[in-house]
């Protein structure tokens, strides 16, 4: 768990990022369709890798970009910079404008549980053929997997920041926080993440970037360095195949799904109302939205004596049908249209 301790000076500095990071995205995409468990809920873009592979080209970047980095946790921070958001070429610039002795300390660490071999000593000596190597190999991986959806990944990041930006609005801080992810939990003045390392860190006076992308991982990320915001990538939910009425019941089960669907409908509801609503008892209902709670779908809050429980963007997202289709369910309120979702 990673606890972050945020002052005055953060609070007032969270903002969300200007756009997705190609080389960044790239690089977390590429780690995490490795899974093939989480690969399955991404079809289309874990398609287009397997694809990719038919290509002399692509299947040599590939291998490159699989054997220097992780298979899954931490990757060293200097390859998802803060800087090179414009392009890929900016974005590698950044990298290999990285001094050799941080290269050499993150790649250390990043391979303490990973067999050495010749190119990840020299990658981790920082060697500049090898990192010119690593830098073509995440170019043509890009070009050739994301380019294809690059719009349509921009697109799902702008509505997830509409989405979230409501909550800000309507709820405050402790709203816009509860909302991002099931692993994220505020307890002022502490932001608890649960990531790929412990800790417990001041803020950096510069506030926090958030970036929600469908491409993070199974669980956030979280990049601190002295004299820059703290940046908080989050994961949301992928494009793929609308969960339908049936599967979604399926899915969550009959009365939990009916449960989100009547917060959907409503707008959000307190625990007795919902209970009445749904025609369940008040125990049972509590016992519900904790587990939609727990699951990233639902956000709760006390109003005086009652606590009231409303969909976060996840949740919208998963009820969300195609634009326009006259089955999906009905769509909530101040909602932007998205991409049809699946769990993430």
């Amino acid at each position: 768990m990673l606890r972050l301790q945020l002052g005055s000076a953060d609070l007032c500095r969270v903002r969300f990022a200007d756009r997705l990071h190609p080389v960044g995205i790239a690089l977390l995409a590429g780690q995490w369709l490795r899974d093939p468990t989480v690969a399955a809920m991404a079809p289309t873009l874990a398609g287009q890798a397997a694809a990719a592979e038919a290509t002399a080209a692509a299947r040599a970047a590939t291998a490159i970009l699989r054997h220097l980095l992780p298979d899954r946790g931490r990757l060293p921070d200097f390859v998802t910079p803060f800087d090179g958001l414009e392009s890929v070429q900016a974005g590698l610039e950044a990298i290999r404008a990285t001094p050799a002795r941080r290269v050499r300390a993150e790649v250390t660490e990043a391979y303490a549980d990973t067999t050495p071999s010749p190119l990840r000593r020299r990658f981790a000596a920082a060697e500049p053929e090898v990192l010119d190597l690593f830098g073509g190999a995440v170019r043509t991986w890009f070009d050739v997997v994301l380019e294809p959806h690059w719009a349509e990944l921009t697109s799902a990041y702008r509505q997830q920041v509409t989405c979230a930006s409501q909550r800000l609005a309507q709820h405050g801080l402790d709203g816009l926080f509860a909302g991002l992810h099931p692993a994220i939990r505020w307890r002022e003045p502490v932001l608890e993440v649960r990531t790929w390392w412990d800790g417990d860190l001041p803020g950096t006076g510069h506030g926090i970037i958030l970036l929600p992308s469908p491409l993070a991982g199974p669980r956030p990320r979280v990049l601190v360095e002295e004299g820059q915001p703290i940046m908080l990538v989050y994961p949301v939910l992928m494009p793929g195949a609308r969960a339908d009425d049936d599967s979604l019941g399926r899915l969550l089960g009959t009365t939990r799904a009916l449960v989100l669907r009547r917060l959907a409908a409503d707008g959000g509801l307190s625990t007795t109302v919902l209970s009445r609503a749904v025609g369940i008892s008040l125990a049972s209902a509590s016992e519900h939205a904790r587990a939609l709670r727990t699951a990233g779908l639902v956000a709760s809050e006390r109003e005086g004596g009652s606590v009231r429980h409303h969909l976060t963007g996840l949740g919208a997202e998963l009820l969300r049908g195609p634009a326009g289709d006259p089955g999906g369910p009905p769509p909530v309120p101040g909602q932007a249209a998205g991409w049809p979702p699946v769990l993430p």
